[in-house]
């Protein structure tokens, strides 16, 4: 698998063999099989500047990164959260 950077501040849609196509937000990564990689659309992009292909996983975000844990829901989910309606309907 090869990683897909793209280097740009706009959101970009790359053209992939067999019809597909892969979406990417400004500076945002994905991966694309090797084969994809010789595709022709992608090799313009390449030399444009707009994206770059990455050996592996991609570039190495985790060197200063201190994030917590995933976000938890601060809505309540607990008993008493949806009130159901009684009655005659």
């Amino acid at each position: 698998m090869k990683t897909v950077v793209n280097k740009t501040s706009t959101p970009l849609r790359l053209p992939l063999p067999r019809g597909k196509a892969l979406h990417l937000g400004p500076r945002q990564t994905g991966q694309i099989r090797d084969e994809a990689a010789d595709h022709p659309a992608l090799k313009k992009l390449i030399d444009a500047g707009k994206i770059e292909l990455v050996e592996g996983e991609g570039p190495d975000r985790s060197a200063g990164w201190q994030g917590s844990a995933p976000h938890e829901t601060t809505h309540p989910q607990g008993k008493g959260s949806f009130r159901q309606k009684t009655g005659d309907r």
